[in-house]
C-alpha cells in the first residue's frame, strides 16, 4: 500500500531535514493543512443545518491563526483538531522515533491552541474546538445552537 500511495521513495533525505527516513518525510509532507476529511465532514453537516460560513480565514486580521470554519457575524470560530497533532487525551499515542521532538511539537501546538482561545475570547469571539474523532453531525448541532444563540443575542443588543 505504501508503494502504491507513493510513500516509498528513493529520494535521499536532505542533511538538514528533521525526517528520520525518506518514507516518513514523504508521509509528513503529504499531510494537509486544510480541507481534511474531518473538516469536510463537519462543513457538510453544518451546511445541512442551514448554516453558511467562511472557510480557512483569520477571525482577527492581525492574529496569525486561521480557523477552519468562521461565523463572522456571530463571532464564532471553529477549529477541527487532529488527535495526533493536538494531543487528544483519548487517541494521542506518542511517537517512538524522535520522541523528544514530537513531545515538544505537540506541547507547542497545545500551547498555541490555548493562546488562540484566550486571544479570541478576549476580543469577543467564542471558540469551538472539535476533535477529528467526534461525530460531525453532533458537533454541527452544537455549533448551530451556539451560532443561533449568539446571533439572537446580537439582535437583542443591536436593534
Amino acid at each position: 500500500m505504501a508503494h502504491a500511495a507513493g510513500y516509498v521513495t528513493t529520494e535521499v533525505v536532505p542533511a538538514n531535514s528533521w525526517a528520520s527516513s525518506a518514507a516518513s518525510r514523504a508521509v509528513m509532507s503529504a499531510n494537509k493543512g486544510r480541507d481534511t476529511k474531518p473538516e469536510k465532514r463537519l462543513r457538510s453537516a453544518l451546511h445541512r443545518q442551514g448554516l453558511r460560513y467562511r472557510v480557512g480565514v483569520r477571525p482577527l486580521p492581525d492574529l496569525r491563526r486561521t480557523a477552519d470554519v468562521v461565523f463572522t457575524r456571530a463571532r464564532v470560530a471553529v477549529f477541527v483538531d487532529g488527535c495526533y497533532w493536538h494531543g487528544c487525551p483519548e487517541h494521542h499515542r506518542p511517537a517512538k522515533k524522535g520522541a523528544q521532538f514530537w513531545r515538544e511539537k505537540i506541547a507547542g501546538n497545545r500551547a498555541r491552541d490555548a493562546e488562540t482561545n484566550e486571544v479570541l475570547s478576549s476580543e469577543g469571539w467564542l471558540v469551538i474546538r472539535v476533535w477529528e474523532h467526534e461525530d460531525p453531525e453532533l458537533a454541527a448541532l452544537e455549533v448551530a445552537r451556539v451560532v443561533a444563540s449568539r446571533r439572537d443575542a446580537t439582535h437583542l443588543t443591536h436593534p
